[in-house]
């Protein structure tokens, strides 16, 4: 396992990091225990979670897992989303904010956080207000470093600009959904992120499991797969999904998994972890084997040709005005 800088901070991470969200949903706490060791026995130091996952459940076993390896490990949490009926158990007041930090330090078992990320904009809230409640978290030492999760490229611009002009801690981190089936940010969000000096630390690097190779064209999706499982919503994502260009992206990636004996789901990784501004994308895993597989993503590289074919085959469409201004700069 290698290690990255997060962002511009000084803080080494591994470059693949462990997510948590299976954990009290869909795998026990013994069974979350043992892929916690797996991980942190292949290197990984850099585990993420959030206060809505499992209600506050997967905070509360990743906590007493880590506790006597607390130092040792970068820990990321989130707030934003609902943990309460009440009217004010939601968004990124300095009221939620405070509460939801004093509530996973308690869940997490830990005095500190080291990354702490706004889970998503809150158009409801002064930015003034959000950062200077985060500012007072880090000052404290409740916090050691801020991050950005779910956020557009305006939302990045503007909330950069408040932080410098005003003085409050910088945020390190952006965590967006980013793969090769789901490359929206590619349009402006990266670039915003890299403008800003963020470390991108991607969710969803796998799209739903759906550059693992077990999908094929004109197929049903295995029995045992998440779609298969799904809720009217999912399917309606699957739709959407299962689209040609992400098919020809999967015979790519399968190409280039008979080329280097890596696995559909190692290259999916590797690929990301080759983007410029990308530090770890986060891996989820409900059984062992899944895991193992994915930490297969490290220490290794895929070629410059490779990396063309996949970037070009995954390429999203062009759309205005992102391929007027493109076409602009030619002239």
């Amino acid at each position: 396992m290698e290690y990255r800088r997060l962002g511009r901070s000084g803080v080494m991470v591994s470059e693949i990091c462990l997510g948590t969200m299976t954990f009290g949903r869909e795998i026990d706490e013994s069974y979350s225990h043992a892929l916690v060791d797996m991980f942190l026995d292949a290197g990984g130091n850099f585990i993420d979670t959030a206060d809505v996952y499992s209600a506050g459940v997967s905070e509360e076993i990743t906590g007493r897992k880590i506790k006597d390896k607390r130092d040792d490990i970068v820990l990321a949490t989130k707030v934003r989303f609902p943990m309460g009926d009440g009217p004010n158990d939601v968004g990124v007041s300095r009221k939620h904010i405070i509460r939801g930090c004093e509530a996973s330090l308690r869940r997490l078992g830990t005095d500190y956080i080291d990354l702490y990320q706004i889970h998503a904009w809150d158009g409801a809230t002064p930015l003034e207000e959000t950062m200077g409640a985060l500012t007072d978290l880090v000052r404290q030492g409740k916090v050691r470093y801020l991050g950005l999760s779910n956020f557009s490229g305006w939302q990045i611009a503007q909330t950069v600009h408040v932080v410098d002009t005003r003085g409050y801690e910088r945020f390190v981190s952006l965590q967006p959904q980013y793969s090769m089936v789901e490359r929206n940010i590619d349009y402006e969000v990266r670039d915003a992120a890299l403008e800003a000096g963020l470390g991108m630390i991607p969710w969803g690097p796998l799209g739903s499991g759906f550059l693992t190779g077990k999908y094929r064209r004109d197929q049903k999706p295995p029995e045992d797969s998440r779609i298969a499982k799904a809720e009217e919503w999912q399917a309606e994502h699957w739709h959407k999904r299962a689209v040609e260009r992400n098919w020809a992206t999967l015979d790519v990636v399968g190409e280039i998994s008979e080329e280097t004996g890596k696995s559909y789901a190692q290259i999916a990784l590797r690929w990301l972890l080759q983007r410029d501004g990308v530090t770890a994308p986060i891996v989820g895993a409900r059984k062992a084997d899944q895991l193992q597989d994915n930490l297969g993503a490290a220490g290794w590289k895929l070629d410059d040709k490779q990396m063309q074919r996949l970037t070009e085959v995954s390429e999203p469409p062009e759309i205005y005005p992102y391929n007027f201004i493109t076409n602009a700069q030619r002239v």
